[in-house]
């Protein structure tokens, strides 16, 4: 025994810290077995004692950490003994809760029952259903957690951990999945990032825009775009600027501890770097000298903790006995009898060790103990129950109060005696541990910044979710719960946004007056946002609309990052990480501000608030630890010290802490009273910044909204404070009583920051300045105002645009955006509403109304550089500062009159001016002399006002006894008295790029003014001058002022016009100097190349190629139309044939040359043969030739006849691209400009005598001509040149500085039209009327035929094709050879897949996926009416029974085919059953038949009857994607596209006779039929192509290059014949009618229209009431009327059963069939109608119970298991055909086996018999070429004829064949009709009439017994 309590002291030891339990502070200690880990102690060191001495009453750690929850052995009676030794009440026995620690007391207890509401756990708990599979271990041992793995949709991956995650992440490049296998086996090719020449790329690729390069921020998340910025140096005073970019305290360099992420602040450090209140470590690193001795190691090598007093050591406690050797043991161990110190000190007698006495005795009064007596070795010890602690006597137990401790309870405790009660407050529940508070809800979301993209994780089971992406930098957000907002900032874009919970709606919140947002909150009682701002040191709150923004603090704030908000308290807490780091809180309405924490800061980043617990936490990234306080600071203490790189932001949900890491790019979770139980939730993140949890009870509903409903009665802001509210206002405004703010400012300080214009109220004392929201200021400079409408104005030398706006920033426009480069000054005239301005870039002055109208050069020569400019209207002068060679300041009268020099000596860079109105002084700054000075207004009595302390001075202004100015480096606003420049005051500082100032004010000096009355009498420019002139006219730029000296020109007479992308200006040529004007036409301008114009009508025409259009408009931009739509694609050339009143254009897309009238009418295509890539184009209407070049593959310069004949090439050698091109009538010369060969160059009109004339040019384009000059335009030099045009010389630049430039005309107004050839009756033409050399040529617009008198065309051409193509539906004529397509103008195309065109009423039908909708139009484009608008998903099909005037189609969506009247009306589904994605269809009125292709996994053709009863499978073999499908109506033949197996063929109506007419076709979709060709769309090739429907040869295309084709039709007289018993008065029926192949039926549609429905034709069942029912609403259609048909019969009933079949009298086609049924509908008889309805419900289960048979047995008859096999992936036409990608699925082996012996099989060959067959079903050609032919016919793929189909009409005959047609397929194949026997149609004349009058008694044709008959 002895030997072993010697080993027992000898394990008494002090360990370092290892891995194993983690302490309070986030240490972690290890001991050796049978060891008991005592707590760490608070110097960071581990306690090892034995096991055995854990709960023996003793206090061994010092802490009592092993006494803790423990009792003495013996427990009483009325205890229950535990396991570990503790005594517990033996109530709590069995009750469900973990009483004992160990379990031992919830151990053999009989199992408890749960309620239905509750989950069983496996422990004996029961806990709410709901918590069961949440993520939570509610149940303790993990029970309600043993979940089926959640299974991810087919749109995400699973990760290997069984997290799902977006599919589009798998290999993305960023960690999505926990553990990263979204990112295993991923290929090695990334594709390459390229960025723009407008942005920058980062290191890892994302592009930004160029302007945040070496801007100071982080913009790409790991500061590539601020390395290598030496010349940039973004830090503030006492920053330092890292290598990577980044600002650090300046006292953090060389401190031994790596702030920048590059570590250059610890690099080229010196010895002697530390402060006086620093300690240096021996690393070299500086500490707080605090922190020297304090027991922490912050030196990392814990050398501030070395040479330490010795009574620094750690004490032993009070209950403790100190050894020799300095350790603590237990004092019930002293005197024990053994040795439990190593040094025996413990037992030795000066300790009084002596033997036990009698006296003591537990026997006796229990040893004098007030709980519990335990004797060792003789001595007495007290102990006491738990829920007690030992007093200071040893006998007496007083209470513990656990609730003074953190942790016991989760949130709120009571204490009780010798215990406590946890309780949770509103929206938690107790957890059954009856400590932890569970929250009631919906699972928390962990909602993070990334800088990218916006993404939300589910903490407890890390599943990964993206909200927003493509984000430039989130750094904060924030959520408002209630209303599904979350809302970020974004320090890329200085802007705070907001978008739903679910990514919709992003929308701007704040965008203007942010330079760094850090941090955010959201109010969600008051509904208001609040957010820092370390770029301007503000708080700033506003609505969550971003209205009614106020600077809540900005006093003695540095660098305020975190936020959060306590609504419920009224309060606001913030962080700052300033030079002085603190915590401080305030009211949220900014009163009662305090620090609540300012020691032991340094990077205090992230802060949130547990509104639960009443504390808050807080991260500090510079001290890696996580930190806690009550809310006012008391009580703080770390949570976590170790194990943090770089945490930024935290939030707190129930139990845990969560926090993102920099370092680790991470987020991590621990227990909010320990810090233990760390974990990593998420790692390998791009870039977390903030985070917060989403829940409803981090934004507890509880709080009271001080404001109420009413917004407490606040004209604006209603801002809680913690006892009640406070009406505040906006930033700047005044507030006129308690409530209520002023409407408006009346006198601020207006000054720009380049990226802002700002304004600092004078109406408040606080002068804070505030951002005017104005969107896209990219450079402000100069700045003036307006009070009267109450306007400010400014200037943009990036954006180079001159802008107004209200003083709220509403109403924001660009006034002059134009002929500008440098606007450096500006001055509004409050008299007569003028603004002047200098350009520095153009050296001119300007002036203009004040909406930028009328703009006017007033001064152009002798300026260089000017800068400001300032107006005095009161004398009627201006004054400007010039900084160029030789600075100077001159005046000038506001019309310009009356220059001279003021000042020209001791001036440098004249920057800033201001006119002093009172003492009539002009005060300026100079930047480089660093002076304020003034003079007289003539420029006498200079003074220096302010010499000194004045690095750069640049804007300047005056108010009334003060002047202000601006200053570049000094970065401040400072004022001073205006005589004697004393009194100096700064008024805002550390403000960067400060511009010009100004003071607004509503009290400027009236002055009279004649141009108040009537404008002076001008007609334009009323314009302020000197006396006595007073004032003068003037006229906008390029127009001169006429004699009377009033009176404005009606616009330019000579002048040059150009187009350059975006716009179109005009450069007088009437005027002394050059300047160019935009025509402001009233429409878009994408990408404007070609321009032309009109001198006699005044107006100019421009082709745009991005918007495909050719427009026009008046000169002064009004009037725009455009007059060209469609039809092109890249439109380079342009002329205006201004004598014959014509427009000519080239086409570089189509190739070719067309012409119209002025009005875009009449087009025709005047040349498309052999043109590669026609560009410009000149015309000589005298010689009647047009010119044009031509820069292909070979270039060329040809000409032609403005009719487009005699066409030659004139020069086709050493052209590289040749672009401009004019004509000199004067000279007869042809010139043009080549960008290849840098020549400008002319020869005769016939191409001889070429010359070069002007070289090098560097790329010109555009070329004109004007007397004796020529003018071009210059891509490289962005230049429009001059030079002589005889000799090349004089070479001048008209106009500079315009990028874009595109084609020039120049124009004088004054020249004769010249003679118009067709101006006499248009030539005797009926349409176009075209000259040519020696004459005139009639023509006709582009499709349409000219009549034999070659003067006269026809309307419309007869035969013609229409296609769709996606967005437009288009027509080829086949009455020319030209085959040009024409758009129909149809509006509102989107997605057009299917047409069919009704020749009755001329309208063309078409279905529209993209919509969804079924629409007609006339070909004229008009009449659009939507017909089918609803219940339609993907309508692929779409054909039209021109007789019954019906309309079919095919809806692949919904497996359905349809028919409607044309109307829509009528509507019924005919098939939804075994349909899997039907297509095309067709059908044949005359016959009664249906066709169409199902092209799903079974590919087939099928037909029905016209009503969609019997139907058959025609065609079920061999089939991939039978796309297109059209009928030969003379031939009887079905055609079809096939597109997977790139093939076109054939069969007979039947399906039989089986024939592939063209085997390679790329990619067929629709086809059509029309004489002896088949037309078809393809999609591969862009084209529409045709064959010869006999031979398949012949191929040509007919159309090419046209994206996205789809349907095509062919419209001809003879398409649409023929009639059937529907085709008069419909048949008879009320609603719809179908012909079938031998009868007709009438049908009812799906949903009732209101008027009664009869399947009886010839029958109206009357109304209950007198009144008729009204008839359908299609006038146009006289069969729908059936007023013929009486309501009531009132003629005795004759029996006429002799003379009427009993077929037709079940028909209801007798007249006694009618008269029977009217009694029963009158109440006779309902006995009968039982009858009759039982007996017919009878009969449809028996046809339903047939038909299932029939269709299983013919369902296993076509079930093929190899076609089975066959899958085809179809190309949805819903995408762009760009790039059409066809997958072909490989078919088996056996499959070309299986087709093989289908080929040779004998019942499927053709005998001589069956082909005589053929020949009597065939409309037969009389061409003995096809009949010799037929003798070669070869059986193919099943069977069929190779060929042809039709024969000589002398070998009809039929033979019986029991495997060829049947006797009722060839009776209806035959049946007689008024056609012949040969190809073409020869109707009866009453067919032609449209008049057939079918007998609705007819009787079925008798079948044909004879060979003769047939």
């Amino acid at each position: 025994m002895q030997r072993l309590t010697l080993l027992f002291g000898f394990l008494v030891a002090t360990v370092p810290l290892t891995q194993g339990v983690t302490g309070s502070g986030g240490s972690e200690c290890s001991c050796g077995r049978n060891h008991f880990t005592c707590a760490v102690s608070a110097f960071g060191e581990c306690t090892c004692i034995p096991a055995q001495w854990q709960c023996d009453g003793d206090n061994d750690c010092g802490d009592h950490s092993d006494e803790d929850g423990c009792m003495l052995p013996t427990c009483s009676p009325l205890e229950f003994h535990c396991d570990n030794g503790k005594c517990i009440r033996r109530s709590w026995v069995c009750d469900g809760d973990n009483d004992c620690g160990d379990d031992s007391d919830e151990q053999d207890c009989p199992p408890r029952e749960c309620e239905e509401d509750e989950f069983h756990c496996q422990n004996g708990y029961c806990i709410r259903s709901l918590w069961h599979c949440d993520g939570d271990n509610d149940c303790g041992d993990n029970s309600d957690e043993q979940c089926d793995m959640r299974k991810c949709s087919d749109k995400e991956f699973r990760c290997n951990d069984g997290s799902c995650i977006a599919e589009h992440w798998y290999c993305d490049g960023d960690t999505d999945c926990k553990d990263g296998s979204d990112e295993e086996g991923c290929p090695a090719d990334v594709p390459v990032t390229n960025c723009s020449v407008e942005e920058f790329q980062c290191a890892y690729g994302r592009c930004i825009l160029d302007i945040y390069h070496c801007d100071g921020d982080d913009d790409c998340g790991d500061w590539s775009d601020e390395s290598d910025c030496a010349s940039h140096h973004p830090c503030r005073l006492g920053e330092f600027l890292c290598n990577s970019g980044l600002c650090i305290n300046a006292g953090w360099r060389c401190d031994g501890d790596f702030d920048c992420d590059d570590q250059s602040d610890e690099k080229n450090c010196t010895a002697s770097q530390c402060t006086t209140d620093q300690f240096r470590c021996k690393s070299g690193r500086c500490i707080r000298l605090s922190w020297r001795c304090d027991g922490e190691d912050d030196c990392s090598d814990n050398s501030d903790e070395e040479d330490c007093e010795k009574t620094e050591l750690p004490h032993c406690a009070p209950d403790q006995f100190t050894c020799g050797t300095g350790r603590c043991i237990g004092q019930r161990k002293v005197c024990n009898g053994a040795k439990d110190c190593q040094d025996g000190s413990d037992e030795i007698p000066h300790q009084n060790c002596r033997e036990p006495s009698e006296e003591e005795s537990c026997n006796v009064d229990n040893g004098g103990c007030a709980h519990k007596c335990q004797q060792v070795r003789g001595i007495v010890q007290c102990t006491c129950h738990t829920g007690y602690r030992l007093m200071e006597n040893g006998k007496l137990c007083q209470d513990i109060n656990e609730c003074a401790e953190d942790g016991y309870c989760s949130q709120g405790c009571t204490n009780l005696e010798g215990g406590f009660q946890c309780w949770c407050v509103q929206g938690y529940e107790l957890r059954p541990d009856k400590r932890g508070c569970k929250a009631l809800g919906p699972e928390p979301v962990l909602l993070f910044a990334n800088r990218i993209d916006i993404r939300q994780v589910l903490p407890r089971r890390s599943e990964y979710t993206l909200l927003l992406n493509n984000l430039e930098n989130a750094i904060a957000l924030d959520f408002h719960h209630d209303k599904e907002l979350v809302f970020w900032s974004d320090v890329t874009l200085d802007r705070i946004m907001k978008a739903n919970l679910n990514g919709s709606n992003v929308e701007e919140v704040v965008s203007t007056g942010l330079e760094s947002p850090g941090g955010l909150a959201i109010d969600w009682i008051h509904n208001k946002l609040y957010w820092t701002d370390s770029g301007t040191s503000r708080i700033e709150v506003s609505n969550l609309d971003g209205t009614q923004r106020k600077v809540l603090l900005w006093q003695n704030l540095e660098k305020p990052r975190a936020i959060a908000l306590h609504p419920m308290e009224g309060t606001i807490y913030w962080t700052d990480w300033g030079n002085t780091p603190r915590i401080e809180y305030a009211a949220m309405d900014g009163s009662n501000r305090k620090i609540i924490a300012d020691t032991h800061l340094f990077w205090p980043n992230g802060l949130t608030i547990d509104y639960a617990g009443q504390k808050m936490y807080w991260v500090d990234a510079k001290h890696h630890v996580i930190e806690r306080a009550d809310l006012d600071g008391q009580n703080r203490r770390a949570v976590i010290s170790q194990g943090l790189p770089h945490p930024f932001a935290i939030t707190v949900f129930e139990d845990s802490l969560y926090w993102t890491d920099w370092h680790t790019k991470s987020i991590n979770s621990a227990n909010k009273f320990t810090g233990k139980n760390q974990e990593i939730i998420r790692n390998k993140l791009h870039f977390p910044m903030d985070i917060h949890t989403l829940h409803p009870q981090r934004q507890p509903a509880a709080g009271r909204n001080r404001c109420g409903t009413n917004n407490g009665g606040c004209s604006h802001l209603c801002l809680p404070s913690t006892a009640n509210y406070t009406c505040a206002c906006p930033t700047g405004f005044k507030k006129v009583d308690d409530y209520n703010c002023a409407g408006s400012l009346d006198k601020f300080l207006l000054f720009a920051r380049r990226t802002d214009i700002r304004r600092i109220s004078f109406d408040t004392e606080d002068k804070s300045d505030d951002v005017i929201p104005l969107a896209d200021v990219r450079s402000a400079v100069a700045l003036d105002w307006d009070a009267k409408g109450e306007y400010i104005y400014w200037t943009d030398v990036t954006t180079d645009s001159i802008n107004r706006a209200k003083w709220d920033g509403t109403k924001q426009e660009a006034i002059a955006v134009t002929s500008l480069e440098s606007p450096a000054g500006l001055a509004v005239d409050w008299v007569t509403n003028k603004l002047y301005w200098t350009d520095a870039g153009t050296d001119r002055i300007e002036a203009s109304n004040l909406d930028g109208s009328m703009r006017t050069v007033l001064i152009w020569e002798n300026l260089d550089r000017p800068r400001d400019i300032v107006v005095d209207p009161i004398g009627g002068y201006m004054y400007w500062t010039d900084w160029g060679a030789n600075p100077k300041i001159e005046r000038a009268g506001l019309d310009a009159s009356e220059r001279t020099v003021i000042i020209s000596s001791n001036l440098t860079w004249p920057n800033g001016l201001a006119v002093d109105y009172e003492t009539e002084r002009l005060y300026w700054a100079d930047a480089g002399m660093k002076t304020i000075e003034y003079a007289n207004l003539n420029g006498t009595h200079r003074r220096v006002l302010i010499g000194s302390q004045l690095p750069h001075p640049f804007g300047l202004t005056l108010h009334e006894d003060k002047i202000y100015w601006t200053d570049w480096q000094s970065k401040s606003i400072q004022s001073a008295d205006k005589n004697s420049g004393l009194g100096r005051m700064v008024l805002r500082e550390n403000l960067e790029n400060l511009m010009d100032i100004h003071m607004f004010h509503r009290h400027r000096t009236p002055v009279a003014s004649m141009c108040k009355i009537d404008n002076g009498g001008c007609s334009h420019l009323c314009l302020l001058a000197p006396l006595p002139k007073a004032y003068h006219c003037g006229c906008p730029t390029g127009i001169n002022l006429l004699a009377d000296g009033k009176t404005c020109a009606p616009g330019m007479t000579s002048f040059l016009i150009f187009a350059r992308r975006t716009d179109i200006r005009m450069v007088s040529l009437d005027i002394p100097y050059f300047a160019d004007v935009v025509v402001p036409v009233n429409g878009s301008m994408k990408n404007t190349i070609a321009i032309g114009v009109d001198p006699k009508e005044g107006k100019v025409y421009w082709s745009d190629s991005t918007l495909n259009k050719i427009s026009r408009a008046d000169l002064n931009g009004s009037q725009q139309e455009d007059i060209v739509t469609t039809g092109l694609m890249t439109t380079d050339g342009l002329a205006v044939d201004i004598t014959g009143r014509k427009i000519y254009w080239t086409d570089t897309g189509t190739n070719r040359i067309e012409v119209a009238n002025l009005d875009g009418t009449m087009r025709k295509v005047l040349i498309w043969q052999n043109l590669d890539s026609p560009r410009a184009i000149a015309l000589h209407h005298e010689k009647g030739f047009m010119y044009w070049t031509d820069w292909g593959e070979h270039a060329k310069l040809e000409r032609a006849a403005m009719d487009g004949s005699d066409r030659m090439v004139l020069i086709n050698s050493n052209l590289g691209w040749p672009n401009g091109l004019v004509i000199d009538k004067e000279g007869s010369r042809l010139l043009w400009a080549d960008a290849h060969t840098e020549r400008i160059e002319a020869a005769d009109l016939n191409g001889v005598n070429r010359r070069t004339l002007v070289t090098p040019v560097q790329h010109p384009y555009g070329l004109t001509l004007l007397d004796s000059h020529i003018y071009w335009t210059d891509w490289q030099t962005r230049s429009i040149q001059r030079a002589d045009k005889n000799t090349g010389n004089d070479i001048i630049t008209v106009r500079g500085n315009l990028p874009g430039l595109m084609d020039i005309q120049a124009i004088d107004r004054a020249r004769p039209v010249g003679f118009n050839k067709c101006s006499v009756r248009n030539g005797g033409c009926s349409h176009l009327c075209l000259p040519r050399p020696g004459g005139i040529t009639c023509a006709c617009p582009t499709g349409i035929q000219m009549k034999n008198d070659g003067r006269t065309c026809d309307n419309a051409p007869e035969t013609y094709l229409l296609f769709s193509s996606r967005g437009s539906i288009r027509r080829i004529s086949l009455d020319t050879t030209d085959y040009t397509d024409v758009h129909v103008p149809v509006p509102e195309l989107h997605n057009v897949i299917s047409l069919d065109y009704d020749s009755v009423e001329m309208k063309v039908y078409y279905t529209d996926v993209f919509l969804d909708v079924i629409r007609s139009a006339n070909l004229n484009g008009s009449g659009m009416m939507t017909v089918i608008g609803q219940g339609l998903k993907t309508t692929d099909g779409l054909a039209i029974d021109w007789v019954a005037r019906n309309l079919y189609w095919t809806d692949t969506g919904r497996n359905t085919i349809e028919v409607s009247w044309l109307d829509g009306t009528c509507r019924k589904v005919l098939i939804n059953n075994s349909l899997d994605e039907p297509r095309a269809i067709a059908v044949f009125p005359r016959k009664g038949y249906l066709f169409w292709t199902d092209w799903g996994n079974l590919a087939k053709i099928e037909r029905a009857q016209l009503d969609g009863t019997d139907r058959k499978v025609l065609i079920n073999t061999d089939l991939g994607w039978p796309n297109g499908l059209t009928l030969d109506y003379d031939s009887r033949r079905i055609y079809w596209v096939d597109a997977h197996l790139d093939r076109i063929e054939s069969c007979d109506l039947n399906g039989k006779l089986r024939q592939v007419l063209v085997g390679q076709v790329i990619h067929p979709f629709a086809l059509t039929q029309h004489d002896r060709w088949i037309y078809w769309t393809d999609w591969q090739t862009k084209s529409v192509q045709r064959v010869d429907k006999y031979t398949g040869r012949n191929k040509e295309t007919i159309l090419a290059n046209v994206e996205g084709l789809m349907d095509i039709i062919v419209v001809s007289p003879q398409r649409q014949t023929g009639t059937n018993s529907c085709g008069v008065n419909n048949g008879g029926c009320t609603h719809l009618c179908f012909a079938r192949a031998t009868d007709f039926v009438c049908d009812c549609p799906d949903e009732p229209d209101g008027r009664l429905c009869s399947v009886v034709p010839g029958y109206v069942p009357p109304f209950p009431e007198t009144t008729r029912s009204s008839e359908k609403a299609d006038a146009g259609d006289s069969r729908r009327n059936f007023d013929f048909f009486p309501a009531k019969p009132t003629d005795p009933v004759e029996n006429t059963s002799e003379n009427c079949s009993q077929k037709d009298a079940s028909q209801g086609l007798c007249e006694e069939s009618v008269n029977q049924v009217l009694p029963a509908i009158n109440g006779e008889g309902l006995h009968i109608s039982y009858i009759i309805g039982a007996v017919l419900s009878i009969l449809a289960i028996l046809i339903l119970i047939a038909a299932v048979i029939i269709y299983r047995h013919k369902k296993s008859k076509f079930n093929d298991p190899v076609v089975s096999n066959l899958t085809y992936s179809n190309p949805s036409y819903r995408t762009s055909t760009q790039e059409v990608k066809i997958e072909t699925v490989q078919k088996p082996a056996i499959y070309n086996q299986l087709r093989y012996q289908k080929e040779t099989a004998s019942d499927n060959s053709y005998s001589k018999g069956k082909i005589k067959i053929v020949e009597g079903i065939c409309l037969l050609s009389n061409d003995d070429m096809y009949w010799d032919d037929l003798k070669q016919i070869k059986t193919t793929r099943g069977g069929i004829l190779r060929d042809h189909v039709c024969m000589k009409a002398e070998t009809l005959s039929i033979q019986g064949s029991t495997d060829s047609l049947g006797d009722t397929e060839t009776e209806q194949l035959l049946q007689d009709e008024p056609l012949s026997e040969c190809s073409s149609v020869n109707t009866s004349s009453q067919e032609r009439s449209g008049l057939p009058l079918p007998d609705t008694g007819w009787k079925h044709n008798r079948k044909p017994s004879t060979e003769s008959e047939v």
